[in-house]
């Protein structure tokens, strides 16, 4: 007999646990399995770590390295942090025109800030004095995060957001013994970032048992172990963002119960380079892959049901209603500028002052107020 799904017992009515009910929800849990077992392809291996290779301009990696490698050609705004080229390859002049931008990414070691400009790069210098100043006032390498070479070249160490800001080089020399001293100032500005942050944000509905049933929850509950199984071993995660139980008014039917779900789907950067072989560790071609395991599984759950000759159990999936949309956000206090950061429009920059991003937006909003980089609040 098939279950009964009704609105009686109204939303402050206690949770009817029918016999037949538990034997529903039983039956939908081990479609739910079932579906899962056919759906993990055998022999599948846990990724690692992105690996760098060339990618197509038009996917949200390939754009971000298409910016990174501009930066190679040009004085004026300069990044490091890409697996591309290492930092120790990667020299930065200054300018005494304008302030030079250096991007640098979270937890990596910036390029070689060199404390002279082009024109006295390759020239000898007699004497030479360098003395650095950041927001904190005076640098020097007794800080572990900062390393001066002789030449007053200036390396960071584990790049931090707290150490974004305004740099200054001071520079005394003589370019003959007999001459004065002369005296040039270089600004530079450095700004921390990060990529963005790629997810799939997944909304789907399921026929549900009455608002009140607690049998919804341990669904929902269900639901989120089998999908994050899933794509494990792909190093990525599920996550409930919002479950909500709604009557819906039918053409035919009367009055039903729905369950809306929207989960995200983040697949991780990842650390080690085992098992792992070029583009398969990426994290858009990981989110890729989960997408397609996500569909293929919702896919087998209509099709196993249309095949069973059970009755329909309590809760089950809606078919069609299953949507995932690509998103891109950063982190709180980052955000994505393409008139203020034109070389590196793809990158997640910490938000300067009078500027913050509260939550996991894409944009650093206006605030006259802020005076910090890297603001979350107003």
């Amino acid at each position: 007999m098939a279950a009964q799904r009704g609105v009686g017992g109204g939303p402050l009515g206690r949770p009817r646990a029918t016999a037949a009910a538990m034997r529903g929800l039983g039956l939908v849990l081990l479609g739910l399995v079932i579906v899962l077992l056919q759906a993990v392809p055998a022999g599948t291996v846990r990724l690692y770590r992105t690996v760098t290779k060339p990618h197509s301009p038009s996917t949200p990696t390939g754009r971000r390295r298409k910016a990174k490698g501009l930066f190679a050609s040009k004085t004026s705004i300069q990044c490091s942090g890409s697996e591309e080229s290492g930092s120790d390859s990667l020299k930065i002049v200054g300018s005494t025109l304008s302030p030079v931008k250096v991007y640098v990414k979270l937890d990596h070691s910036s390029p070689h800030i060199l404390c002279v400009t082009d024109h006295l790069r390759n020239s000898e210098l007699i004497d030479p004095v360098f003395q650095w100043n950041g927001p904190r006032g005076y640098l020097s390498s007794e800080n572990t995060s900062v390393q001066i070479s002789p030449m007053g070249t200036l390396i960071f160490e584990h790049f931090s957001s707290d150490l974004s800001g305004v740099y200054t080089c001071s520079l005394v020399y003589k370019l003959i013994a007999e001459q004065p001293d002369k005296r040039l100032t270089i600004q530079y500005h450095i700004y921390a970032y990060s990529d963005p942050q790629y997810h799939y944000e997944l909304t789907v509905k399921y026929h549900a048992a009455p608002c009140n049933s607690f049998h919804n929850i341990s669904f929902g509950e269900a639901l989120l172990k089998i999908l994050s199984k899933l794509v494990a071993n792909l190093s990525c995660k599920v996550s409930l963002i919002k479950s909500e139980c709604h009557h819906v008014k039918m053409q035919i039917g009367g009055l039903q119960n729905e369950m809306f779900f929207i989960f995200s789907v983040t697949c991780l950067e990842t650390e080690n380079n085992e098992l792992c072989s070029q583009s398969a560790c990426d994290v858009p071609h990981r989110s890729n892959k989960a997408k397609n395991l996500i569909e293929r599984f919702f896919k087998r759950e209509v099709e196993i049901r249309k095949k069973s000759s059970e009755p329909l159990p309590e809760i089950y999936y809606i078919e069609g209603t299953l949507q995932m949309v690509w998103v891109d956000r950063c982190y709180p206090g980052y955000g994505r500028n393409a008139a203020t950061h034109p070389d590196c429009p793809e990158c997640c920059v910490i938000c300067s002052p009078r500027s913050y991003n509260p939550s996991d937006g894409i944009h650093c909003l206006q605030c006259d107020t802020s005076l910090i980089y890297g603001a979350t609040t107003c």
